[in-house]
């Protein structure tokens, strides 16, 4: 069938796969553009050890038929180490009751102990809801809880419990990638219990890369291309890449992540409206790195994660036990907010460095890891920060003011997503959504909108059932299907 029109889908992250893909199906012609030399963005899975890490996203968030990714990770027959069973937890992407939590002496905090602070946490965050109603100006998170403690003394904790408390603030911190004085209280949980998707947190064992390199077969893909200025037209786009080469079509796809959009390093002809300039400036970009720690063997306990509680969220850490999962030593340092942004200013050795040390305060006696890995999403020029976050005097419809279109010039992207925002379903369905957006303005200004012909084929992905397990892959990585 001969294209009907013509679209330039600007970033290849899975939102914007998403979105070529969707158009594409629909009889578009397709361009996409991606500054980087290889597709896949904010996900980013590495090979170098002999064995899939991913460096970016890596998680399922909703384990189950309704996620719009299960379709095809399903038909890829991909498994799932599920570390989240429990239904709807906007913060917690594990189980605690599969943690071991240490202080900076390298005593195990006892379990009980562990429990019954992550239930004080969770009454200071019921006080934190209730100033809502009472102030209507928003305020950091952090705040709000300095006054839930000057109104409730005793939910004040000392020694360690205290500690224990800061490592719970600091897993918080790392859902949003954002410090708590950064955090929204207005907003941090807009997601309703209803948009949440059922089913806990799914690790993808052998990482995102085949997801999106399926999404991606078949698309003209130009990569190496770094768009520099957009110029919308009465009926054109025309996008200039680095190199001064130009790309013509009847719209265009922003698909680039927002840090992008926040520093200006496209510029668009004529200017964005002040609105939408309004939602990119206010929207809150966080940063959560990780440093892959490969080592000879095992000589931590087999639970998914490890933690320092300390008397600070920024002194305490996160370790993601991946061995647990895949089966290959591995630890994951993950720092966030901050911690993040400062790691960044160090060298990789010093990075890696700086994370053995962390480990070390647990495991005086552990050996050095044989190779190492360091992401550096605050820096990269092709990011910017690692997912959008609430921040503080954040409006309710910000999201949406960051999908609206501008004329022919479309927007998509996981902080798009008013439902899903952070999340790879969230930045795929942007990019679905905001396909069927362009293709229904450009039919409908052409006058051929055909309001019953779907943008993406429901046959596209048949439907097989996920591959989830909590048990430890075997050598065929074979995995117990549960569903």
């Amino acid at each position: 069938m001969k294209p009907m029109h013509s679209v330039i889908v600007i970033g290849g992250g899975f939102a914007g796969i998403a979105a070529a893909r969707a158009l594409h199906d629909a009889s578009f012609q397709v361009i996409l553009l991606e500054s980087r030399d290889k597709i896949g963005g904010r996900v980013c899975t590495d090979y170098s050890f002999g064995f899939p890490i991913d460096l970016g996203a890596s998680w399922l968030h909703g384990v189950c038929k309704e996620n719009p990714l299960a379709p095809l990770i399903g038909r890829l027959g991909l498994p799932l180490y599920r570390t989240s069973t429990g239904d709807n937890s906007l913060l917690f992407d594990h189980d605690l009751e599969s943690c071991a939590l240490f202080d900076t002496d390298g005593n195990q905090v006892p379990q009980e102990l562990v429990s019954q602070v992550g239930e004080t946490f969770e009454s200071i965050l019921r006080e934190t809801n209730k100033l809502r109603e009472e102030f209507s100006e928003d305020m950091p998170i952090q705040h709000a809880i300095s006054i839930v403690f000057e109104r409730n003394p005793k939910l004040r904790l000392e020694g360690l419990p205290q500690k224990v408390l800061q490592w719970y603030l600091c897993d918080m911190e790392s859902w949003f990638a954002a410090d708590a004085d950064k955090i929204s209280l207005h907003c941090w949980d807009k997601v309703s219990e209803e948009e949440l998707l059922p089913g806990g947190h799914g690790l993808m064992v052998q990482g995102y890369e085949p997801v999106i390199n399926t999404l991606a077969k078949g698309l003209d893909i130009r990569l190496g291309h770094r768009v520099k200025t957009i110029n919308r037209q009465m009926v054109r786009v025309k996008v200039t890449i680095e190199n001064g080469k130009t790309f013509v079509a009847d719209a265009a796809i922003m698909a680039v992540p927002v840090g992008v959009l926040k520093s200006k390093a496209i510029s668009f002809e004529p200017g964005l409206p002040e609105w939408k300039e309004e939602a990119i400036s206010n929207i809150g970009i966080g940063i959560e790195n990780k440093i892959v720690l490969h080592f000879e063997s095992v000589f931590w306990p087999d639970v998914e994660f490890l933690g320092v509680v300390a008397e600070t969220s920024y002194q305490c850490s996160y370790f993601l036990n991946l061995h647990k999962a895949t089966g290959h030593p591995v630890l994951v340092y993950m720092p966030a907010g901050q911690l993040a942004m400062d790691i960044e200013n160090m060298s990789d050795n010093t990075i890696a460095s700086f994370a053995v040390t962390q480990l070390k305060k647990i495991f005086p006696h552990a050996s050095d890891p044989i190779r190492y890995l360091v992401s550096r999403w605050g820096s990269d020029v092709n990011s910017l920060g690692s997912y959008s976050y609430a921040k503080v005097g954040n409006p309710h419809d910000i999201c949406e003011k960051l999908r609206m279109h501008v004329h022919n010039l479309f927007f998509a992207g996981e902080a798009t997503s008013a439902s899903y925002p952070g999340s790879v379903h969230g930045a795929y369905l942007s990019g679905v959504m905001t396909a069927q957006d362009c293709r229904m303005q450009l039919l409908k200004h052409y006058g051929k909108l055909d309001l019953f012909h779907p943008v993406v084929d429901e046959d596209t992905f048949a439907s097989m059932p996920l591959l989830i397990s909590r048990v430890l892959v075997n050598k065929e990585n074979e995995i117990e299907s549960l569903i």
